[in-house]
């Protein structure tokens, strides 16, 4: 019954995906049709453009040139990040004194930081991969500080109770409580970084995605533009997902929120 009960659940839950899906695309036919707006085009011109674009190489090209900047820069923000945020969340007081920068940088606009890369590295690939790491990288810092802070004190009573040692306790406990935010941490940033390759193209230098999205819009060929734009959503949906499955798998302990 558990399994029946786990199938109906999901079901429902696709059931409700898809109609609010329908009634998007509905309303958005509707707005549309009445607005009459060039900069505003029905869901069937941005299908046939969709189809259009996937048939032309030159789509291709742009979406590996933007994705291997993307790439680069989330791997490196999860490589430095998690690092300095389990660092952080060991030391007390260092991390206290980094919370400061922490909180700035989470507020501070980050296409604003894109001028001052061009200015030190120049226009070429480092700079837009430098773009996304410092969009993802503040993220995946205070996700993962965090999620060491938040150990179970009863837990680590506990493990010490039981003699074990420094890298014993990281190993059995604080570690494995951490992923979950790390994880968590990881997910966000994977958005973060989505933004910051379509930022890095769009203020930096125009290649990729961004130069397609400015050529439409030059040419206020906007099925061609929400076209590209569904894209780069959908590439960050399935790599949420995908992000959200390794979690699954191998976090299994994690607490699973309730609800939908």
């Amino acid at each position: 019954m558990p399994a029946a009960d786990g199938s109906g659940a999901r079901a429902v839950r696709w059931l409700v995906r898809l109609g609010s899906l329908v009634t998007l695309i509905a309303a958005w036919e509707l707005l549309a049709g009445r607005a009459q707006s060039l900069l505003w085009p029905r869901p069937a011109d941005v299908a046939r453009a969709l189809v259009r674009l996937l048939a032309l190489p030159e789509f291709h090209h742009a979406l590996w040139t933007s994705n291997q900047a993307m790439l680069l820069g989330y791997l490196l923000a999860a490589v430095v990040g998690v690092p300095a945020g389990i660092l952080l969340g060991a030391a007390p007081r260092m991390g206290r004194v980094a919370d400061v920068y922490l909180n700035v940088l989470l507020i501070t606009p980050m296409p604003a930081l894109a001028p001052l890369l061009v200015m030190a590295t120049g226009l070429g690939l480092t700079t837009r991969v430098l773009v996304v790491w410092v969009f993802a990288v503040t993220i995946v810092v205070v996700a993962t500080a965090a999620g060491v802070r938040s150990a179970d004190p009863a837990s680590i009573d506990m493990a010490r109770a039981f003699g074990a040692n420094r890298r014993q306790l990281w190993g059995s406990v604080l570690l494995p409580g951490a992923l979950p935010a790390i994880a968590g941490g990881l997910r966000l940033a994977l958005g973060r970084a989505v933004s910051g390759m379509i930022a890095a193209e769009l203020l930096v230098v125009a290649v990729g995605v961004g130069r397609l999205l400015l050529r439409f819009q030059g040419d206020f060929d906007s099925a061609h533009a929400y076209a590209v734009a569904l894209v780069v959503t959908a590439e960050g949906v399935l790599l949420a997902a995908l992000v959200g499955g390794l979690e699954r798998r191998w976090i299994p302990w994690r607490e699973e929120a309730p609800g939908w």
